[in-house]
C-alpha cells in the first residue's frame, strides 16, 4: 500500500503567516496533483498550546530564533505558530482534504516541541503514526509538506529508522533553509530514503 503523510501544510507556515516558508505556497497544487497517486492520504498538523515551551514569547528576555537549552537538549525558539484553534493552525484552504483520512496531530503537550510526525524531539511520546502504518499495511511511505528541512525531514527520518520504504517528495516540499536542505537530502538518500519528484509519480 502506497501512503502519502502530507506534513503541516498550515497556514501559518504560508508565505504570509507567523513562521513563514518562502513558496510554501507553490507546493499545494502539486500536492493536490499527486493525490490520486496513493492508496491512502494521512496528514500531520502543528497543534501547540499558547504557551508552548518553543514560542520565543514565553521565555523572558529573549527572541524569535535564540537557542536555550530545554532539559539537555537544545530549542529554537520560534514565532508563535500553529495555535490550537487559530486560522494559522488551519490547513491552507486550497488543499484537497476530502481524502485526508485521519490527522495526526503533534506539539500537543507545551512542555515538548515535535518536528517529526511520529515522535517528539525527545522520543518521549509517539503520535501513534507508526503503528497506524502498520497497521493499514503501508508498503511505502511518502513525504511532503512544510517545511522540508524541519518537519518534514524529521518525520522521512523517523520513517526510515521505524522500518518503513520511505520516499521524500522534493517538489511537494519547501524548506526554510535551502542550503540545509540540499545536505539533508543527500543525508536521507544515504540512510536509504528516495528522492523524487512528483513527476515520477505522474508517470507511473
Amino acid at each position: 500500500m502506497k501512503v502519502l503523510v502530507v506534513v503541516d501544510v498550515q497556514n501559518d507556515f504560508m508565505p504570509s503567516g507567523s513562521l513563514g516558508v518562502p513558496k510554501g505556497d507553490e507546493i499545494v497544487p502539486v500536492i493536490n496533483s499527486i493525490q490520486d497517486s496513493f492508496d491512502l492520504i494521512i496528514a500531520s498538523q502543528d497543534w501547540h498550546p499558547n504557551d508552548h515551551i518553543s514560542f520565543a514569547k514565553n521565555h523572558k528576555g529573549k527572541k524569535e530564533f535564540d537557542q536555550v537549552d530545554v532539559k539537555g537538549f537544545s530549542q529554537t525558539l520560534w514565532p508563535a505558530h500553529c495555535v490550537q484553534g487559530t486560522v494559522g493552525a488551519q490547513f491552507h484552504p486550497d488543499l484537497k482534504t476530502n481524502r485526508i483520512e485521519t490527522i495526526f496531530r503533534k506539539g500537543t503537550d507545551k512542555n515538548i516541541d515535535s518536528y517529526s510526525s511520529f515522535f517528539d524531539n525527545s522520543k518521549l511520546k509517539s503520535t501513534g503514526l507508526s503503528g497506524y502504518l502498520r497497521e493499514k499495511g503501508a508498503t511505502e511511505v511518502y513525504f511532503c509538506g512544510l517545511a522540508a528541512d524541519i518537519c518534514v525531514y524529521f518525520s522521512t527520518k523517523d520513517s526510515l529508522s521505524e522500518g518503513f520504504k520511505s520516499f521524500l517528495i522534493k517538489d511537494a516540499s519547501k524548506p526554510l533553509n535551502e542550503g540545509t536542505f540540499t545536505k539533508q537530502k543527500a543525508e536521507l538518500k544515504e540512510l536509504g530514503a528516495h528522492v523524487i519528484s512528483s513527476n515520477d509519480l505522474l508517470k507511473s
